[in-house]
């Protein structure tokens, strides 16, 4: 692997042509995801820079919404992210695509997300105007999270909204595990709102089904979630053991909020119990790794200068406490975040009173009632809003049963005739059907076995008139040309002997292609390398190819058609693909050989060509894979290049 990055490394250093250039660079961009993260980001910076320069904005646009996730969370510089993204959206005018339009700024949101909520709104807000009808798992994910926003920001109602159109759009295409996340999200909002008991009771469902469907990586945060909700209702002994258990859950759920929240929290609990070295050992394992953990995350960062203040309070060193007080207090103004700025009011007003400072005291204390009315007041829009949709649904639900009584009883009257009418109409119709799906089945099976049957003997029936025609030319017409050629040499006449060389090299390409004698002499692994050098030498293609040796795996019939569809495929492409760069990989696993032809050209919708009975290229390709017991599958977008693989048994 790391020889394959170096080859691409050094041809991208070294190409002048920019297309090949930007294929080189390419490469190592998908050999280095998630192996090398530093190669990664900077190969995928130079192939956008590139892809800018030559208005290749889709390519541009492609690369940095890959580039997100891997900048925001494990280069933990989502800054870079949003710079890089928006210098994409600088050119958003000449992308025609609004699906990638509707996805760069998605991705823009998501490393908005723990630097600004209201500049995440607009992004996600941004993406749902852009993406189409047809991108509903998108749309799900920017609902789900300008919701999840919204509700760090005390909008509860807009936050409602949008968690009810993505719980919607995840129905819709039975996403049970977003539908999960979706349920987490109105789970923590009736946590805020001092819903306590339907929050725990969602909790538990929530478990059960994530436990059920196997989706457990969630299960450290939602045990994190239920500790606060005992802490604020200074539940500390129920706190503390569901802080226990997010701890045991950290390994499957690497989080760095979670890591720095489950800490953070048990930092605090061990300092009001008068613990104060298990207190600070928490604290020291989230300092150990502050700048992967805190420097670029703000919201950690709100969290940790809680616990911080915390400590010192409970120390009674009241300067220092007031220091991470000021700065807890600082940050959630910043960030918005209604709920962490009115308890970092409370936290000053005990902290400045244990200094004897008063007045300023009572000002805090002021500042938290004014904030705590002021989320009372959209906590009660909220809560009405809930229990007024729980009406409406119970409402309906009602007349719903009503309706059903009626018809129930009017049912009844007539059920028993109705049930034997029934009965014989089923059992007349059900005899019919048995005879006609029987004999349907059976009509159907002889076809198919018929039609397989004469495809593979004209398979066959087509290779053995290559080798006789291949053998006519070899034998016949190429002995003569060289007898030709022996007494043109005897008499000197220099322009008619290279015609006749050119007929000789041409008749003997011919004969070579009608019938593979490479795979006699050198078995079908050279062959096919034989192949792909030929094809590299005769066109303008660039080749790379990984080729594992497959020979003795297969009879020479089989070996044939494994040739046959290298070929027919490399054949294709050079016909009607217009592609730059074809990639073949022949894998060899322990019972089975896995082909792989992949090129960068136009595409082709592969309903439309099978159905299209003048395209043979792809039928004959399948019933050669079918000649081998094997599986084929074609991956291809018009524009967007195509990918055949070939999965052939090995007894």
């Amino acid at each position: 692997m790391a020889q394959d990055i170096e080859h691409y490394k050094k041809i991208a250093e070294e190409e002048n042509d920019i297309t090949l250039k930007m294929i080189a660079i390419d490469s190592v961009i998908s050999l280095s995801f998630r192996k090398d993260d530093e190669l990664f980001v900077s190969k995928s910076l130079e192939y956008i820079a590139l892809a800018k320069e030559n208005n290749h904005l889709i390519g541009a646009a492609k690369k940095a919404i890959n580039l997100q996730n891997t900048l925001t969370y494990a280069m933990n510089d989502p800054r870079k992210a949003i710079t890089t993204i928006d210098g994409v959206l600088s050119h958003k005018f000449k992308i025609k695509d609004s699906f990638l339009i509707g996805a760069l700024y998605y991705r823009k949101g998501r490393a908005q997300y723990p630097l600004d909520l209201k500049e995440a709104i607009e992004d996600f807000t941004q993406a749902l105007i852009n993406y189409g009808h047809t991108d509903v798992s998108h749309k799900g994910d920017a609902y789900l999270f300008r919701g999840r926003s919204h509700s760090d920001l005390g909008n509860f109602v807009q936050a409602s909204k949008d968690y009810q159109m993505a719980y919607s759009l995840f129905e819709k295409i039975e996403d049970y595990e977003y539908m999960l996340y979706v349920q987490q999200g109105n789970i923590t909002m009736f946590s805020i709102n001092g819903f306590f008991d339907k929050a725990k009771e969602e909790r538990d469902k929530y478990l059960e089904k994530a436990k059920e469907l196997g989706i457990e990586n969630g299960f450290a945060s939602t045990y994190y979630n239920q500790a606060l909700d005992y802490g604020k209702q200074a539940k500390f002994k129920e706190e503390f053991e569901y802080l226990i258990k997010a701890q045991s859950e950290l390994k499957k759920n690497k989080s760095k909020q979670v890591f720095v929240g489950i800490n953070a929290k048990l930092a605090e609990f061990y300092a009001r119990e008068g613990n104060f070295d298990e207190a600070e050992k928490h604290l020291e394992m989230i300092e150990a790794d502050r700048v992967t953990l805190l420097d670029e995350y703000p919201t950690n960062l709100l969290i940790f200068e809680a616990a911080k203040a915390t400590f010192f309070q409970m120390l009674e060193q009241s300067k220092k406490a007031l220091t991470h007080a000021n700065n807890r207090n600082q940050l959630a103004k910043k960030l918005g975040h209604e709920e962490s700025k009115r308890d970092s009011y409370l936290q000053l007003a005990e902290i400045h009173e244990s200094l004897g400072n008063y007045k300023t005291a009572i000002a805090y204390q002021k500042a938290y009632v004014s904030s705590k009315d002021s989320i009372f007041n959209e906590s009660n829009t909220f809560t009405l809003a809930y229990y007024q949709t729980l009406y409406e649904t119970e409402k309906k639900e009602k007349a719903l049963a009503e309706k059903n009584n009626d018809i129930k009883m009017l049912e009844n009257e007539n059920l028993s005739f109705k049930r034997q009418m029934v009965f014989l109409a089923l059992l007349v119709i059900g005899g019919f059907a048995v005879i006609l799906l029987f004999r349907n089945q059976k009509h159907l099976r002889y076809n198919k076995i018929l039609q397989e049957r004469f495809s593979q003997e004209l398979i066959v029936s087509q290779e053995k008139e290559r080798i006789r025609i291949s053998k006519d030319l070899h034998d016949g017409i190429g002995q003569q040309l060289l007898l030709i050629k022996n007494k043109l040499i005897k008499s000197k006449d220099d322009g008619v002997k290279l015609m006749v060389e050119n007929a000789i090299d041409e008749i003997r390409t011919i004969s070579r292609d009608l019938h593979p004698f490479q795979l006699q002499e050198l078995g079908i692994t050279k062959a096919i390398e034989y192949a792909l050098a030929n094809v590299d030498e005769n066109t303008n293609l660039f080749i790379s190819s990984e080729i594992d040796n497959i020979d003795s795996q297969f009879s020479p019939e089989q070996e044939v058609n494994i040739y046959r569809i290298v070929q027919e495929s490399l054949t294709n492409i050079i016909k009607h693909a217009k592609a730059e760069a074809i990639k073949v990989s022949v894998m060899k696993l322990s019972k089975l050989i896995i082909i792989t032809v992949k090129d960068n050209g136009t595409g082709f919708d592969f309903l439309e060509k099978r159905k299209n009975i003048k395209t043979l290229g792809l039928k004959t390709l399948q019933e050669r894979t079918k000649f081998l017991n094997g599986q084929m599958k074609v991956q291809s977008i018009k524009n967007g290049g195509t990918l055949l693989e070939f999965q052939i048994p090995v007894k």
